[in-house]
């Protein structure tokens, strides 16, 4: 008689389930919109005035890269990729902890930077693996920018799950009641060419085939023709 089914194998049968979109559409762009005041406002953070689009200037940046998480073809989370260089200081978190970024940058360094990370609140009970599912495109970016560091921006109760699942290191402590959010965030970061094997290693369901990440950060021109969704290849390397 077989045993319960694992976190991972379950996570793999929810993935056959997933859909990745890259959010280029007005009317893709205004769901995540309301997605993000949902889940922000669940965790008592900053948003925009009632009638105000959670949208900013960022989120159209040229090294920023706007997802949306889709199960059965309904959104359910979202999360947007920094690509961060010594050429493009463009991040969210340079914003906020100047100094520990630029000793990165001036260092040569190459950064990931996932911020607006907002998953319906509603549905942590039907699909506990849904920041999993999210964070991945995290994990994708790292491998095909070849980035130094994935930071995370997060407040300190989530700690313990980043340092678990990504091996981060804190790098700036806390700001008490950030601006901007309105709770308190510390910055944490992965060392990729040191920890990203052993990710994989833990947790399969984060690998990914060449394709799935070209088709996930490749510029428009580079592919032709931008794919309407993208599935998530982690159960064919997981076979093979």
């Amino acid at each position: 008689m077989g045993g319960k089914p694992s976190f991972v194998s379950k996570l793999f049968d929810v993935m056959n389930r997933i859909e990745y979109r890259r959010i280029i559409s007005s009317e893709d762009m205004e769901a995540v919109a309301r997605l993000r005041r949902k889940a922000y406002t669940r965790a008592k953070m900053r948003v925009p005035p009632a009638g105000k689009l959670f949208i900013d200037d960022l989120d159209f940046d040229p090294q920023a890269y706007v997802y949306g998480i889709y199960c059965d073809e309904q959104l359910i989370s979202s999360i947007r990729i920094h690509h961060v260089t010594p050429a493009h200081r463009v991040s969210p978190c340079r914003n906020l902890f100047t100094d520990t970024i630029d000793e990165f940058l001036n260092a040569g360094m190459t950064l990931i930077d996932p911020v607006r990370h907002a998953s319906d609140p509603e549905l942590f009970d039907d699909l506990p693996a849904l920041p999993f599912l999210t964070l991945r495109i995290a994990t994708m970016a790292s491998e095909y920018f070849k980035a130094d560091r994935c930071l995370s921006l997060v407040p300190p109760r989530h700690y313990p799950f980043y340092k678990r699942v990504f091996r981060t290191q804190e790098v700036a402590p806390p700001i008490i009641n950030t601006p901007g959010y309105d709770i308190d965030l510390g910055l944490l970061a992965a060392n990729i060419p040191l920890e990203l094997a052993g990710v994989y290693k833990r947790y399969p369901f984060f690998r990914s085939q060449p394709f799935e990440r070209r088709m996930m950060f490749a510029s428009p021109d580079e592919l032709g023709t931008m794919p309407l969704t993208i599935r998530p290849t982690a159960r064919y390397l997981a076979a093979a």
